[in-house]
């Protein structure tokens, strides 16, 4: 008998002794994953959404690009220079980075000059907050010489930008600067309010784009079916892969060295899990193949466009580079107001791009929605979020500065 209580007691000893090593392996292997993961490397590539980021530099010009930097861009590349003017100290002038281009997915860089709107844009209301009026003066120069465009971008500025004090302006969406302008979650069921409605669409009472909010159920299905559509192709277009596993950063290295492009942030990957992710893709990289990226983006916007409110479409009556530019800052303006009511948005543009596979979805978007010749140059998701959305990479307003 005792015996047997001998056998049984080193029998449960032999099992906790066992649970115990696999507990001590699991938590050193995820000790280790997070580790890899960044978990203990200090984010600075978020320091720009501090909200008191700007104040680092007494000019009232950097201090408004250190806002403006946080505006949205196509892949995240933040293709801005910034040139400060030398005879006045209310002027500067953005110039387009060429360095900096996706010819994959944007090869007429239409999408790089319309985040040279939101970039004013952001601006624009970054000086309203701290007493400034901004006015701005389209490619004073001139506009690009198409036949040479990287070097023209560089030649050629987009704006002249003039600020000057101004005690009368005002803006409500300042604190919208520092929330992140895309959220790829599903959104709830709830409509657009007319008052909301009404106060997004009067943003375009002034500009030269026009936007077009659109909520019924046929145009949902429809708008939504192209969203998917644009991009199942792009997952499928070779050359658009490549350039965004190029400008991927999965470590937290990686990000505050790159300061841009993508990162397991974009998946809405925040916190502890974002860590994990990252140490997991690190260490086993085939977790991040071609095909798991694809299913990944198609079920997210499918995901995305089941749970949308209302589409919103931005167009121009033609589409030269002024005109790209004033599509971006009713973007940026859409984009932050509608935070400050409360809503989100997703861009959707897949479909709007430019390159050969593209070309049946493209033509027939713009067939339905812009049949007397318009450019459409955004589409966007719109609605009121499940979730918050983490914010992404930002350059330092260092790095946007370029001596003339």
């Amino acid at each position: 008998m005792n015996d047997n209580i001998a056998k049984a007691h080193r029998a449960r000893r032999t099992v906790f002794i066992t649970i115990g090593a696999v507990a001590c392996v699991l938590a050193l292997s995820l000790g280790a994953i997070l580790t890899v993961g960044g978990i203990f490397v200090p984010a600075t590539y978020l320091q720009p959404w501090k909200a008191t980021y700007y104040q680092q530099s007494t000019d009232i010009r950097v201090q408004v690009v250190a806002h403006a930097l946080l505006a949205p861009s196509g892949h995240n590349m933040q293709p801005w220079t910034v040139v400060l003017d030398t005879a006045d100290a209310n002027v500067l002038h953005l110039y387009a980075d060429s360095s900096r281009l996706t010819p994959a997915v944007d090869p007429d860089s239409r999408q790089t000059v319309v985040s040279q709107g939101a970039f004013l844009a952001y601006l624009r209301v970054a000086a309203e907050q701290l007493g400034y009026s901004a006015s701005f003066e389209l490619f004073p120069d001139g506009s690009y010489d198409e036949t040479d465009l990287r070097t023209s971008m560089s030649q050629r500025p987009v704006a002249r930008i003039s600020l000057a004090k101004d005690a009368s302006v005002t803006t409500k969406d300042y604190s919208s600067l520092f929330r992140a302008d895309t959220n790829r979650a599903p959104y709830t069921v709830a409509p657009l309010t007319t008052p909301q409605t009404e106060a997004l669409t009067a943003l375009a009472d002034n500009s030269a784009a026009r936007l077009t909010l659109l909520s019924d159920e046929k145009n949902l299905i429809t708008l939504g079916a192209f969203g998917v559509q644009g991009t199942l192709i792009e997952t499928e277009y070779l050359a658009a892969t490549r350039e965004s596993a190029a400008v991927f950063h999965g470590t937290e290295q990686s990000k505050n060295e790159a300061r841009s492009g993508f990162a397991v942030e974009g998946q809405g990957t925040t916190g502890f899990k974002k860590y994990l992710l990252q140490g997991l893709l690190t260490i086993f990289p085939a977790l991040n193949n071609d095909t798991a990226t694809a299913k990944n983006a198609i079920t997210m916007t499918a995901a995305g466009v089941d749970n949308t409110a209302a589409y919103g479409l931005i167009s121009t009556p033609g589409n030269t580079r002024t005109e790209q530019v004033e599509a971006g800052i009713l973007y940026a303006q859409l984009s932050l107001h509608a935070r400050t009511l409360g809503l989100v948005m997703q861009p959707l543009s897949q479909v709007l791009q430019e390159y050969p596979t593209m070309a049946a979805p493209y033509a027939a978007i713009h067939a339905q929605y812009a049949p007397e010749g318009q450019t459409i140059q955004m589409l966007v998701r719109v609605g009121t979020p499940t979730t918050e959305y983490p914010v992404s990479m930002r350059r330092d307003v260092a790095d946007l500065l370029r001596t003339p």
